[in-house]
């Protein structure tokens, strides 16, 4: 009955159009104040003690290296070099641009600023190519999904941060399901230029793809920089994070020379209200999930799902369906943030891996970046293309598709997220 109310509570809250940050916090407060006996001065505590974690800070310094990539010129580079190795095949920008989302989703860390990155510069390159609007815009709508899977990947270490699970290895188990991710995408988009006869680039000449490789050097070893430095132990996660926001900067100024030291500001302002924002949202998560605590509600879901019986099987099937539905309304990081400390005893007292039920929750979130009504990559391919979001969406269909047969490969094979990580750290 307690988790009836407060669950309704919040939902009413968030029908109202109030942001989810305030709608968890009033949702607290009012439960607080008016059907329980916690200590104010216990929630105070909690608040401060719990987002004092190191690896929060990992948030805001992915968040500005990305932002110094985008607007760098890196995204320009990666997008030459992707072309270059498979633009002669059919479709092949479309192709490339697959690839250069792959490439760049591992420097970002994020599924919208992929999506602006590769999109505003390849889908006009894609029109005067002769491809039409609606199918560039479901590739690289549906590709820049990737920013969130192939680390470094911020929803990661929200993930991590509420379930306390190892960053690094979520960052290391994110590479192979990421890898077959493009490699799926990339089949579905091959497929579909292949039966409509859409054109193809001429073959680059070895010359050509050295030359490429040289440009995009510089952006690709962020990626070394990042899980390279992890895996050595040369520093923590959050460090690689300060690491390659210092690399991105240094790149984007100095290297490549696109970004002036006077726009140097506008970056970090964007950056820091961006930084907030999720930062808001996690100080009132944590006391979303500290109430959920004091009223024995994870223990009471565990309970209940036990006297079902159901096994791993149905739990994850469950899993599934709560996540998926909640990605049409809401965004990864809110989701993660509420359903992460439900989801996780469960998972633990059905002998669920912590670091497959990260990178299948991920996933989920990456497939409600890309489904109405409030698929955030959605409203941007829509931005940037100026088709309505109905024919957006429509576009995105054939790898949305391809996405949803995807996860129920990752969420019944977990050795395709757990065979890296258990063979580097375990």
């Amino acid at each position: 009955m307690t988790a009836l109310i407060i669950f309704g509570l919040l939902t009413v809250l968030m029908l109202t159009g109030m942001p989810i940050s305030i709608s968890l916090g009033l949702t607290v407060l009012t439960f607080l104040f008016t059907m329980t006996q916690v200590p104010i001065e216990a929630v105070a505590m909690k608040l401060f003690t719990g987002i004092e974690k190191f690896e929060i800070m990992a948030i805001p310094f992915f968040i500005l290296a990305g932002n110094f990539l985008t607007h760098g010129g890196v995204a320009r580079r990666m997008i030459n070099f992707a072309t270059a190795l498979v633009g002669h095949l059919r479709g092949g920008l479309a192709l490339g641009g697959v690839l250069a989302c792959a490439l760049f989703a591992a420097v970002s860390g994020s599924s919208p600023a992929t999506v602006v990155a590769i999109g505003s510069i390849l889908l006009p390159a894609m029109v005067k190519q002769g491809y039409p609007m609606k199918f560039g815009v479901g590739v690289i709508g549906t590709s820049g999904g990737l920013g969130i899977l192939i680390p470094p990947s911020i929803v990661m270490v929200i993930y991590a941060v509420s379930t306390n699970a190892s960053i690094g290895e979520l960052f290391i188990a994110g590479i192979i399901p990421g890898l077959l991710l493009a490699a799926l995408l990339m089949f579905v988009t091959w497929f579909v230029a292949k039966k409509r006869d859409y054109p193809r680039l001429p073959k680059a000449s070895f010359t050509t793809m050295v030359k490429a490789f040289r440009e995009s050097v510089w952006g690709l070893a962020l990626i070394i920089v990042v899980i390279g430095g992890i895996y050595t132990g040369i520093f923590t996660p959050t460090e690689a994070a300060a690491m390659s926001a210092v690399y991105a900067f240094i790149v984007a100024v100095y290297i490549y020379r696109d970004m002036t030291l006077k726009e140097v500001p506008k970056t970090l302002l964007a950056a820091a209200n961006m930084s907030a924002m999720i930062l808001y949202i996690i100080t009132n998560a944590v006391l979303f999930s500290f109430l959920l605590t004091s009223e024995q509600i994870p223990q009471q879901l565990s309970a209940w799902i036990s006297g079902m019986g159901l096994g791993s099987v149905g739990f994850l099937i469950m899993v599934n369906l709560l996540l998926l539905a909640a990605g049409n309304f809401m965004e990864p990081s809110s989701i993660l943030l509420i359903t992460a400390p439900l989801l996780f005893p469960m998972a633990m007292h059905l002998k669920i891996d912590p670091i497959h039920l990260g990178i299948l929750m991920t996933v989920n979130m990456e497939i409600g970046m890309i489904t109405p009504p409030v698929g955030l990559n959605l409203y941007v391919a829509s931005g940037i293309s100026h088709l309505g979001l109905t024919e957006t969406t429509k576009a995105c269909a054939p790898w949305i598709l391809v996405m949803m047969l995807y996860l129920i490969l990752i969420t019944y094979v977990p050795a395709i997220s757990l065979w890296l990580p258990t063979l580097l750290f375990r």
